[in-house]
């Protein structure tokens, strides 16, 4: 059982880390599915997210809290640039940078998405038996602690447990 893993430990039950993924993923992915965002990918989705709750930041910043290349985040700011959703600024502290900062239309289609994303679960959270979805609300924060610490990328270990 879950409850039984002592606090820090590694989960060695490949099976149950196996099924984690695969339900995280399978959300994931239905959620893409069912909320569009026209044209826009969810990388794109996700920069101009940051961009909304951050912005204005150097592209450098962004890079680094999107885990991005240069190149693909260069890629990525263009089309969002092309449709409206940011713009560049110069960064008032070196001139030779460049910051991206939210459109009020990226804001707003930012908030659509948020929010259609939001009601879809919560739909789908009220389709559950009650008590499951009580489960999943009182796992919040192990999810959220998991999420923080997948963004801190810390290094990963192979199957074998040695580090990659």
């Amino acid at each position: 059982m879950a409850g039984d893993v002592a606090a820090g430990a590694a989960v060695d039950d490949a099976e149950l880390v196996s099924r984690l993924r695969i339900a995280v993923a399978k959300i994931s992915r239905s959620m893409d599915r069912q909320v569009g965002a026209g044209e826009m990918t969810r990388t794109q989705i996700q920069v101009l997210g940051t961009a909304v709750r951050r912005g204005p930041l150097r592209l450098s910043e962004l890079a680094e809290l999107e885990g991005l290349n240069p190149t693909m985040l260069s890629r990525i700011i263009a089309k969002l640039d092309a449709g409206g959703y940011i713009r560049r600024l110069p960064d008032p502290d070196d001139q030779r940078a460049v910051q991206i900062e939210a459109t009020p239309e990226g804001a707003r289609v930012q908030r659509r998405l948020r929010d259609e994303r939001s009601a879809l679960l919560s739909a789908r959270l009220g389709q559950l038996p009650s008590g499951t979805s009580a489960q999943l609300i009182d796992a919040l924060p192990a999810l959220e602690e998991l999420a923080d610490a997948m963004l801190r990328r810390t290094p990963q270990t192979t199957a074998a447990g040695g580090a990659s």
